[in-house]
């Protein structure tokens, strides 16, 4: 008998704990977002091959800012610290990157640039990351419009009455109209400026971030772009209202 209490006291003292978070999955274009952090706007993911996904826009999808820094990370290169699968592929049946890396791998990748992924997070952490093959990253495009810094790698740009955030890389051109490559935006004399008033002096992305640091307001661009994907291919710099 007293066994039978015991045991039943002691189950009434058992602190049920809440059932852990169920994480959530999303597809899209990640990018570095700050030391440690990505972000990401969910896509809807079709398998269009056994290794490539088709990623299309989802309305009223919203950005999202995770912390990376202890997330499992599958990359679709047989090894982790390769660029390119280099005509080698490591993905599971489901299409997901199965070559098990660390967390400064995938550090290192989204300093190059985007990574299409599927990210399963819970609160503001991601807890695993796969690489995906994306067959069609979308055409670029030309606009007009004015363009707004938000870091080192991120603009706002406005163009026909909407406003998109857009990432660069090492690999974004800048054309500019200065006689310098480090100089102010627009100071001086346009000496590089073509018959429309467009940059033709080519510069580096690191160019473009120091100018842009430099203003508080926006500043009038033509630029080369890729929907979808949000990557600032090059950037005009514009004297004038051309």
């Amino acid at each position: 008998m007293r066994l039978l209490v015991a045991c039943a006291t002691a189950a009434a003292t058992v602190t049920l704990s809440p059932p852990a978070e169920a994480a959530t999955a999303v597809y899209g274009f990640a990018w570095a977002d700050g030391k440690g952090h990505l972000r990401i706007v969910p896509k809807s993911a079709a398998r269009d091959s056994r290794v490539t996904y088709t990623l299309k826009s989802l309305p009223k999808a919203k950005e999202l800012r995770l912390d990376h820094t202890r997330a499992a990370y599958g990359r679709v290169t047989v090894a982790c610290d390769l660029k390119e699968t280099e005509g080698r592929v490591a993905v599971d049946a489901k299409g997901l990157g199965r070559t098990a890396c660390k967390p400064g791998h995938l550090a290192e990748q989204l300093g190059r640039g985007p990574v299409s992924v599927r990210v399963e997070y819970t609160g503001g952490r991601a807890t695993r990351v796969n690489e995906i093959l994306v067959g069609d990253w979308g055409t670029p495009r030309t606009a007009r419009g004015t363009i707004k810094r938000v870091n080192d790698t991120t603009v706002l740009f406005a163009t026909g009455g909407r406003t998109i955030k857009l990432g660069y890389t090492y690999s974004t051109a800048f054309y500019r109209t200065t006689a310098k490559c480090g100089d102010g935006w627009l100071t001086g004399r346009p000496v590089n400026a073509d018959l429309d008033g467009l940059g033709r002096k080519q510069c580096t992305w690191t160019d473009l971030t120091k100018a842009l640091r430099a203003n508080r307001y926006p500043v009038l661009v033509k630029v080369d772009y890729t929907p979808g994907v949000d990557s600032l291919n090059e950037v005009w710099e514009v004297f004038g209202d051309a």
